[in-house]
């Protein structure tokens, strides 16, 4: 993959990669993502959401528009939903891909896996949407975004590195971050249903996006510190393809 010039690898940390801004990096990723599904357009892609990825969907939408690229053999799983909601409900993590991605290039809806948050039983869906994980073997390239917190999908700081597809409680400094994206509802639900670490960690290759100063402590953790259930997304160091990609701002204190 061909990186911007404005690209600069941080030393002694291989695959981690800065730019001047957020725009930038999100142009990076996608680029990442596009290269992946023209070598091979039957990739199975992990999608995250929240306001990270949307300028990187925004580029996917853009190729495709342009006929550059199509989606329509590619399989995608999402990170994680909101429990208690449906996936037309506008704070759904589903209504938000139809919005940003699935419903503005060629994604077949029968390869677009999507948690069902609004179902009497959340653990049975659990284990459903990790059953059709493991059934599609690995994923080629897993996106994600990173919470001020340290955590990756909704694995909340004390979570384990085997832990898989389970239903969670969200901490209250998640909350909070994700208050001001909602549409409808006037909280943020407290549980959701996650991909877990090791199902992260499955992945062939991990894409990390992080941007602004806000992230900038839990980029540190994430990179200089040991692996540690403190900093969820310190166990991606245990992972051989792990790719970062961040903005200025959001690597001021690796340095």
């Amino acid at each position: 993959m061909a990186l911007s010039s404005q690209t600069t690898a941080l030393a002694q940390i291989p695959r981690v990669h800065i730019f001047p801004t957020a725009g930038e990096a999100a142009d990076a990723v996608a680029e990442h993502l596009l290269a992946t599904v023209k070598r091979n357009p039957k990739s199975v892609l992990g999608l995250a959401t929240g306001q990270t990825p949307r300028h990187v969907y925004a580029k996917l939408v853009h190729a495709f528009r342009e006929g550059k690229i199509s989606f329509c053999d590619v399989e995608t799983f999402n990170l994680d939903e909101y429990c208690g909601l449906t996936a037309s409900h506008p704070d759904s993590f589903a209504a938000f891909m139809q919005r940003e991605l699935f419903g503005l290039a060629d994604f077949d809806p029968r390869k677009t896996n999507l948690i069902n948050g609004d179902v009497q039983d959340v653990v049975a869906e659990a284990r459903r949407y990790a059953t059709r994980l493991k059934e599609s073997g690995a994923v080629d390239v897993q996106l994600l975004g990173l919470g001020t917190n340290g955590h990756i999908g909704f694995n909340e700081p004390g979570s384990a590195s085997d832990s898989h597809v389970r239903v969670v409680d969200l901490a209250d400094e998640t909350l909070s971050a994700n208050q001001p994206s909602l549409i409808e509802l006037t909280s943020v639900p407290e549980r959701a249903i996650t991909i877990g670490i090791a199902d992260i960690l499955h992945a062939r290759e991990i894409v990390m996006l992080a941007t602004g100063s806000a992230k900038a402590g839990a980029v540190r953790r994430s990179l200089r510190e040991a692996p540690s259930t403190d900093c969820p997304a310190s166990f991606l160091g245990t992972h051989h393809a792990v790719h970062w990609y961040l903005d200025n701002a959001a690597a001021a204190e690796i340095g």
